[in-house]
């Protein structure tokens, strides 16, 4: 999975897996972390997602990586922010407030980039990669996110022989082994969402298990 493929979908507006609301998960679980006001928040593969709004209005510095700019424009555009916009190192920031979207490639980013992100919240990033991009995209954000980072991780789990992703399903202990090295992990909920969810209904899918895990790095 190429880069030109989430180009072409944020080109054609085939986003399905863009909500056009605030995650309900968040508001449930996100307070049990305990963050201080003004803590930095980094949000892997965010879209124009509008939890990205939601964070920043509990008060942190919400720093969003994105690979489209079109999504990235999108974001702004749709909540009516005109951006100033510089450059870090191989990124493009737009940034509003405490919102700052970083458009480029997420394994660019380095360890001094997040040196001061006291949280992460991944709610579309390892679901929408293949197995073999799961497995680097963890060992990077395991590399470069410091020691005491929390954060919630949203997953889902079906039969991947019954649907092809994005999203992709990845199993409870798939979690485990690409992060419980790295990470404590704990399974806040766990819920079958089919049917709340057309598309996988559609395509013959018979369960859907979605499941928050709330994260400490060790």
């Amino acid at each position: 999975m190429q880069p030109d493929f989430w180009h072409k979908r944020w080109e054609s507006n085939q986003i399905g897996f863009h909500q056009a609301e605030v995650n309900p998960y968040l508001p449930r679980w996100w307070p049990s972390l305990g963050l201080a006001e003004g803590s930095r928040v980094l949000v892997p593969l965010c879209g124009k997602s509008l939890d990205l709004v939601w964070l920043a209005s509990c008060g942190h510095q919400v720093q969003g990586i994105e690979l489209s700019e079109k999504a990235v424009t999108d974001f702004f555009g749709e909540q009516q922010l005109e951006p100033q916009i510089s450059q870090r190192g191989t990124f493009t920031v737009y940034q509003v407030g405490s919102i700052a979207l970083w458009c480029g490639d997420f394994f660019a980013l380095s360890a001094e980039d997040v040196a001061d992100c006291a949280a992460v919240y991944d709610r579309a990033a390892l679901i929408a990669l293949p197995p073999e991009m799961r497995e680097r995209y963890a060992a990077h954000l395991n590399r470069i996110l410091p020691s005491g980072c929390e954060g919630l991780l949203i997953t889902l789990d079906y039969d991947q022989m019954q649907m092809s992703g994005p999203p992709f399903a990845v199993v409870d202990a798939e979690t485990r082994s690409l992060l419980g090295d790295h990470w404590q992990l704990r399974v806040e909920e766990e819920r079958d969402v089919l049917g709340e969810s057309w598309k996988f209904l559609q395509s013959g899918v018979s369960r859907l298990d979605e499941r928050v895990y709330r994260l400490l790095k060790n």
